[in-house]
């Protein structure tokens, strides 16, 4: 395969094609119930339509056979202020499927079924969220890098799993300039960490903060973060650049420890 630069295919879209029995009606309950302001039709009667919400596009295809068989299927939307948006469903009566909770994976998300018996996952960062509590005192703060079993254990934990190549699990935990784990002393389990790349000479990239879903809301992050935080400080080269990589949800905490949002490229490799 020729590799360069202007032969590669560039994904720029993508929107799912719901079968459904009545254009129409999923049109009207997707605007009226979920409360997706655009729509379109095709087709006297309509046979095909969709909806839109800013950079949300969902597609109806009239096909009552294929409805029957995908009924079950669910379709996964990312949204801000989710808070609001569950509030403006329970008012319009919804049928909420999952109520708005926490993830293990740091998201807030519900469950709504449409008319269809499809699932639309709305997932997004609640403005509601509880703030961390005290730190326990049985948690210690240990610098040392994670063993391959700890990382592990805790990467299964937050559904991390699918990102990390397990193969190559060793040279992972090797790599770091910097590591700090957070340890439940009673225990003495391993319930959090925090790694730290770099260069030596110009940037460092803070990586794999993870906290188990049971400690997550009890300051065990914010123990790490710090850490972190304090070695760079003592040890970062002067006018280096620091950097790291979070969704919208977590921007508030890393903000208290003087990040800020930044323009970035990402490509994740795959074979």
């Amino acid at each position: 395969m020729n590799s360069s630069g202007d032969s590669q295919p560039v994904i720029s879209h993508a929107e799912p094609v719901l079968p459904v029995a009545d254009v129409l009606e999923t049109i009207k309950y997707w605007q009226e119930v979920l409360a997706f302001p655009n729509s379109w039709t095709w087709g006297e009667p309509p046979n095909h339509g969709g909806v839109s919400w800013h950079t949300a596009f969902l597609q109806f295809s009239k096909n009552p056979e294929r409805a029957k068989a995908s009924t079950g299927n669910t379709v996964w939307i990312r949204a801000g202020k989710i808070d609001q948006l569950y509030k403006i469903h329970q008012e319009r009566k919804a049928d909420i499927a999952e109520p708005l909770n926490r993830m293990s994976w740091g998201m807030d998300e519900y469950v709504v079924k449409d008319l269809n018996g499809y699932y639309i996952v709305f997932s997004g960062n609640s403005a509601d969220r509880e703030k961390s509590g005290s730190l326990p005192a049985e948690v210690k703060v240990v610098e040392r890098r994670p063993t391959a079993e700890e990382f592990k254990s805790l990467a299964i934990s937050v559904g991390w799993l699918d990102f990390i190549n397990m193969e190559k699990i060793a040279e992972h935990v090797s790599a770091p300039v910097y590591s700090a784990l957070a340890i439940d002393s009673a225990t003495n389990e391993t319930i959090g960490c925090a790694l730290v790349l770099g260069d030596a000479s110009s940037f460092y990239y803070i990586k794999d903060v993870m906290v188990r879903p049971d400690w997550q809301g009890k300051r065990v992050g914010t123990v790490l973060m710090k850490a972190v935080s304090d070695w760079l400080d003592q040890n970062a080269v002067d006018k280096s650049l620091v950097g790291l990589y979070t969704g919208d949800n977590l921007e508030p905490f890393y903000k208290q420890f003087g990040f800020a949002k930044a323009f970035g490229m990402v490509k994740r490799m795959r074979r």
